[in-house]
């Protein structure tokens, strides 16, 4: 298996009978194919395309060459075509599929191979938090009607973990605001603001985001 780097900018195609999970722009796969040809067995070769961050944590990717044809039974395997007959096999974990679906793989010479992809992280699971009672649909519904639609001018999102109860709600946060010197005083005067003057029983808002791995801040 030969690694493959993959970064991610935000937000398939392919020939086989199912839905495709991913698109492959024509840049990308000159850029697989010339790649692939470098291996041993070549022909043998799909591309595996994993998510390799946590819940709560903005996307990082896993990208390896492997042979399509030991593929895990779970995995989900697509055909691409590609120039001149030439195709390509994706193959993606079957607990990613949801989290890739209708991303596109692209490339472009100054960030290499990038995926932009449109869906959410999953929120963390942690213990002692509520997040499947009617306080937690009203905030969900709040941070996609109105957080997050405000957040996306500076590149970033917040994810709902729960609430413990007591008027506070946790949330992490991605995209620009993750690693963001402004995103503490973003979190704290923007979205607790929002959060607590619609919904009375939110009086606090923690951010469970570990900034000291974000990359490309909005801010700097």
């Amino acid at each position: 298996m030969s690694p493959l780097e993959a970064l991610a900018s935000g937000s398939g195609e392919g020939s086989g009978t199912s839905r495709p999970i991913i698109t492959i722009t024509d840049a990308a796969m000159a850029k697989l194919l010339e790649l692939r040809a470098d291996e041993t067995d070549a022909e043998l070769l799909g591309l595996r395309l994993a998510i390799a961050s946590a819940p709560g944590e903005d996307f990082r990717y896993d990208l390896s060459f492997d042979e399509y044809l030991k593929a895990a039974f779970t995995d989900e395997v697509r055909t691409h075509d590609g120039p001149d007959g030439a195709a390509i096999k994706i193959i993606v974990p079957g607990e990613n599929v949801e989290l890739l679906q209708d991303a596109t793989l692209d490339f472009t010479e100054t960030q290499g191979l990038v995926i932009r992809n449109p869906n959410r992280p999953e929120a963390p699971t942690i213990e002692g938090l509520t997040r499947d009672d009617e306080l937690s649909a009203e905030i969900e519904a709040l941070v996609s009607a109105e957080v997050n639609p405000a957040l996306a001018a500076h590149g970033g999102f917040v994810t709902y973990v729960g609430h413990d109860g007591e008027g506070t709600a946790y949330m992490t946060m991605g995209g620009g605001c993750h690693g963001c010197s402004m995103s503490k005083m973003t979190m704290l005067d923007g979205v607790q603001t929002m959060l607590s003057e619609a919904i009375p029983a939110v009086q606090r808002v923690k951010d469970l985001t570990d900034h000291t791995t974000g990359e490309n801040p909005y801010y700097s």
